[in-house]
């Protein structure tokens, strides 16, 4: 009966094979549903897009680069020469007024080659682009070209601020300190170098002994050296300090002048710093070390 028992139930559950057993698990609806998100991934289009997507971004970071060419649009020379804005420039091209190798130029977009002659409103113009550098200048450095074994030249101090072919506005001997600019700027270099030039410098002198106050109002009258007469500006004595310590405004770039008028009246000169330069100041700017000119104090040595 046994045996016949346990045959029934093994025949009997076959038939009945949909039907759930309570001896088995049921089986997870979850894992049925996980089914289809499995899939998912791989028949969206965003996929799809993605995989074509890479391989035209690998051949495109082959392309080669053009080579960089010399040539330089007409427009911009004519700005990095200093005479004009780019904007300004078209409209003289437009004119008429500018030539390239002796041709007159009107067409917009025309490079120049290098070693072509460019002439601007009758003027021969280089690209070099304007470059304005000012200087704290130590002691024991000369802006002299000749060979000085014992003393440096200031170029070494501004060597690799720039390209360009600067030059100091006006002398400083290796004792004097301060403010010097650079620039390749020849115009603005004839500008400051002119004996009737208007900008202003002021320096801070000091003496072997105290400025006697009928001496300083003598200065502040005016000096004649070597039968000229020089004007001061102003003259005082520095606040707080000893009164070896002269603050004087020249409009002279020539410090060898500030010396002589010391010396004049029987004053050895000690030190002599130039602390502002048309408007150009020593502010945050180390000794030894050099700034560029911003825009505005460009525009403002223009305009002195």
């Amino acid at each position: 009966m046994n045996k016949k028992e346990g045959n029934s139930n093994r025949s009997g559950s076959r038939p009945n094979s949909s039907r759930p057993s309570s001896n088995k698990p049921k089986p997870a609806m979850a894992k049925r549903a996980q089914g289809p998100k499995k899939a998912k991934p791989t028949t969206t289009d965003d996929t799809a897009s993605k995989r074509t997507q890479k391989p035209a971004k690998a051949v495109s970071n082959n392309t080669p680069k053009p080579l960089k060419s010399d040539d330089i649009r007409l427009n911009k020379y004519i700005a990095n020469s200093g005479m004009c804005s780019r904007r300004d420039a078209d409209i003289y091209i437009q004119s008429g007024n500018v030539k390239v190798n002796g041709q007159v130029i009107t067409e917009m977009g025309y490079k120049v080659k290098p070693g072509e002659v460019v002439n601007f409103d009758g003027a021969l113009i280089t690209p070099e682009r304007k470059e304005y550098i000012v200087l704290n200048k130590p002691k024991n450095f000369t802006t002299s070209s000749e060979d000085d074994a014992d003393h440096r030249n200031v170029m070494e101090l501004v060597r690799g601020a720039t390209k360009a072919s600067i030059q100091p506005i006006g002398r400083m001997d290796k004792n004097t300190t301060g403010l010097l600019v650079f620039t390749n700027d020849t115009d603005m270099i004839r500008k400051f170098s002119l004996p009737n030039q208007k900008s202003s410098k002021i320096y801070q002198v000091s003496l072997d002994k105290n400025l006697k106050f009928e001496d300083l109002e003598k200065i502040s009258g005016g000096v004649t050296l070597d039968g000229h007469k020089l004007y001061v500006d102003e003259i005082s004595y520095i606040e707080n300090e000893p009164k070896t310590e002269i603050g004087i405004k020249l409009r002279t770039s020539n410090v060898k002048v500030v010396r002589s008028i010391f010396e004049s009246f029987s004053y050895n000169v000690l030190k002599v710093d130039r602390v502002s330069f048309s408007g150009l100041t020593k502010k945050n700017l180390p000794r030894g070390n050099w700034r560029f000119l911003t825009e505005q104090e460009i525009i403002n040595l223009k305009n002195v």
